[in-house]
């Protein structure tokens, strides 16, 4: 089989795509059931959202099928979505937003490609990349340059914060060094580390975007003003050089694959035209479901009552946990902030290594995900070299009992690499 540079780039196989291959191919049996998941970034199944979905499902169901699944419909988004969303944003925040400024896609992440496809790569201005403003960030996000060496991400500064715990901190300096950007991309609040951009933060990167004359997106899958399951610093604004993408999978819907994005017209016409040549639209029947409730206040509720608590809780019984289950008399740190779905680690000694954890806890039945997916490149770079290989990420989707029982096992191999590491790298 021969394959274009591109199709050898997007046919490669990644760190988390084996990974996550690994954790199918390992459950697939009747074992299943005795394995600790803890890399999943599946949404937990929260009831109350999943009452909500399936209600709203079955009333477009009944009420919308022949209109909406029966016929292809607009690239742009179905009319009732967009209307939904405009009204939306204008009663919520105020935004002069009209439909010229949204468009639905098939997931946030089909967004975020488009986008990548529309402004990245080979151009009448030279090559031009995707940058990361700060990794780690979303390892999904290194899929979406189609060209080998598309894709750079800027290290942030590390701030140690106690005796256990750390944060991010954005590079500005380090980002304006950037000299070939096609547009910034990033979370917030963020996969891995739940951290979320202040007003600081996002006006920096607005300054930025509109010197060089690109576009910046935010995707708020886990923000505001839905599903909010990690702290929100900084609420959604407008700019000319933002793009606002918003998604319904952390709400409880990731397998239906709706989202959407709000911008100024010329972005978003772009997005719309890339849908038409790519997917025709995105599914129409949870589209249908979703203006629903936007329109009726559902989704606000569920949020707030529901969605929100859910996470904060499972976020303090997990620091709660660290902090009894971990071993005291070593560095490990969690990154500092509130809520989330996921708690992100950094083990600071020489011997330890994500993969070998990683090996390690799946020959106890534990899955993780090591650390150096969610980094460009970590090992090329020296300002990350030695921390990217040093982190992972847990979820907090699991059962209590999982947490509790694979945090167990999580301290218990950090015991024995340090045990049986050489004197001179304890």
């Amino acid at each position: 089989m021969q394959l274009s540079l591109s199709g050898a780039k997007m046919a490669g196989v990644s760190g988390l795509r084996s990974i996550m291959e690994d954790v199918a191919a390992s459950t697939a049996d009747a074992s299943a059931g005795d394995w600790l998941n803890l890399s999943v970034g599946n949404p937990a199944s929260v009831p109350e959202a999943s009452d909500m979905w399936r209600t709203a499902l079955a009333d477009s169901l009944a009420e919308d099928f022949e209109r909406v699944s029966c016929r292809y419909g607009p690239s742009r988004g179905s009319r009732s979505l967009i209307e939904a969303v405009v009204e939306y944003f204008r009663r919520a925040y105020g935004w002069r937003i009209g439909p010229e400024n949204v468009v639905v896609g098939p997931g946030s992440q089909m967004l975020c490609f488009a986008a990548a496809a529309l402004f990245t790569g080979p151009g009448t201005r030279g090559e031009r990349k995707i940058v990361l403003p700060m990794v780690p960030d979303y390892t999904g996000y290194q899929g979406m340059c189609m060209h080998a060496g598309g894709i750079v991400g800027v290290p942030p500064r590390i701030e140690r914060q106690g005796d256990h715990r750390f944060r991010y901190a954005l590079d500005v300096e380090g980002l304006r060094r950037q000299s070939d950007i096609g547009m910034m991309l990033v979370s917030s609040p963020g996969n891995p580390t739940g951290r979320a951009l202040d007003r600081a933060d996002l006006d920096a990167l607005t300054t930025l975007a509109a010197e060089r004359d690109v576009p910046l997106l935010l995707d708020q899958a886990y923000g505001s003003p839905f599903p909010r399951i990690a702290e929100v610093r900084t609420e959604p604004v407008l700019h000319d050089h933002l793009i606002n993408c918003f998604s319904a999978s952390k709400a409880g819907l990731p397998g239906e694959r709706v989202g959407f994005a709000i911008g100024s017209p010329e972005y978003v016409d772009a997005l719309a035209s890339f849908m038409s040549n790519s997917v025709l639209h995105a599914p129409q029947l949870p589209q249908a479901a979703l203006a629903r409730i936007m329109r009726d206040g559902r989704l606000d509720d569920v949020t707030r009552e529901a969605i929100v608590p859910y996470y904060r809780e499972k976020k303090r019984f997990a620091d709660d946990l660290l902090a009894e289950t971990m071993p005291a008399d070593m560095d490990w740190r969690m990154h500092s902030g509130a809520g989330g779905m996921f708690c992100w680690l950094w083990v600071d000694h020489p011997w330890f290594d994500d993969v070998e954890l990683y090996r390690r806890l799946k020959e106890r039945r534990v899955f993780v995900v090591p650390g150096r997916h969610f980094f460009v490149d970590p090992l090329s770079s020296p300002a990350v070299a030695g921390h990217a290989t040093r982190c992972f990420r847990i979820s907090l989707s699991a059962e209590e009992k999982v947490l509790t029982e694979g945090i167990r096992h999580v301290a218990d191999v950090l015991r024995e690499m340090r045990a049986e590491a050489p004197v001179t790298t304890r």
